[in-house]
């Protein structure tokens, strides 16, 4: 199949996203490339200019939405490929009604976020946080008894509940079974056997909340997670727990949230919060039972280099006839974040 595609991210973007040879390899596949070489967001005007003629649009951050007017100058485009993750800035209903192929890279960060919380959850149990400062001073384990010591749990019979179970909910848990714990899944869109299947017991949130030795925040941002945590629900967690949220800052009541932790009641970490970033003197940045990760729990670095060799991986599965594995089904738009 030969095809015309338009890469439409400013050359900063492209850079971060795609090595030399992926972009190499993508030009390679297609008849055409219409590369957008200049630095900076494209306005919706670039784009139209961009996009004329094509088959195919590669899209990423700093994009615009693809409104009729846009769409208007590519009557024949008919996939749509985006290197990051929600499509919900970029894809709009008139890309729908076209009856386009959506695909999108948002299983590829989400990797990067549930090994960023497998890394939080066994440092944490561990008490690292804490063990890491006691040592400069405290001397050694040595086998003795003491406070912060004593607070040392192990990836063993413990309880990890996880709350959402889309993309990084799913990793998280596969990563998990290589450990000898329990696994409470909470999230809607699951039967007790898909659950199951994947390794989880599906249970309602308040039951997993009230049994977990860590609460692991893996659902999408929308309307129905905003604020999920609230003081009703940090009241059902067990005391010395462990709260961790690699996903988003509006699905926690901060405030609630500080109350408990003032109290000490569990541990926190937070890659992110609501909003980014909290105001220089803000609780979360001085109690002394929560680390801030400033949200690097999805793919930075080197990291963003997978978005494109998945991308090009997706446009040559398009040009052989093949299925698209971050494949966007339009009918459940209302879960994805």
């Amino acid at each position: 199949m030969t095809l015309h595609v338009a890469v439409l991210p400013g050359i900063h973007v492209t850079r971060r996203v795609f090595t030399p040879a992926d972009l190499e390899r993508l030009c390679a596949l297609a008849g055409k490339v219409t590369l957008n070489e200049a630095e900076g967001n494209p306005t919706p005007e670039r784009v139209k200019q961009l996009i004329r003629g094509a088959d195919v649009a590669i899209t990423s951050w700093g994009c615009p939405p693809l409104t009729a007017d846009v769409l208007a100058e590519a009557p024949q485009l008919r996939a749509v490929l985006h290197a990051a993750g929600s499509i919900k800035t970029v894809i709009t209903p008139d890309c729908w009604e076209r009856g386009m192929d959506v695909t999108g890279a948002a299983g590829v960060l989400s990797k990067g976020v549930a090994e960023t919380a497998l890394g939080l959850t066994i440092v944490s149990l561990k008490n690292i946080w804490a063990i890491r400062e006691h040592t400069r001073t405290n001397g050694w384990w040595g086998f003795q008894s003491d406070p912060v010591r004593d607070r040392i749990r192990e990836m063993f019979g413990t309880v990890i509940g996880v709350i959402g179970g889309g993309h990084a909910g799913r990793h998280y848990i596969k990563l998990l079974r290589g450990f000898d714990v329990q696994v409470l899944l909470s999230d809607p869109t699951y039967t007790a056997a898909q659950a199951e299947e994947l390794g989880a017991q599906l249970v309602p949130l308040e039951e997993l909340l009230a049994a977990a030795d860590v609460v692991t925040v893996m659902a999408p941002e929308i309307p129905a997670t905003y604020r999920l945590l609230n003081e009703e629900r940090f009241r059902l967690m067990k005391e010395d727990a462990i709260l961790i949220n690699p996903a988003r800052g509006s699905i926690i009541d901060e405030e609630a949230l500080i109350r408990h932790l003032k109290r000490g009641r569990f541990f926190a970490c937070l890659d992110v919060t609501d909003p980014e970033p909290p105001e220089p003197d803000h609780p979360l940045r001085t109690l002394p039972n929560v680390v801030l990760t400033g949200h690097i729990a999805g793919a930075v670095n080197n990291g963003l280099k997978q978005i494109g060799r998945f991308i090009t991986l997706e446009l040559e599965r398009y040009t052989h006839g093949v299925p698209m594995e971050g494949r966007i089904d339009p009918d459940r738009l209302s879960y994805l974040a």
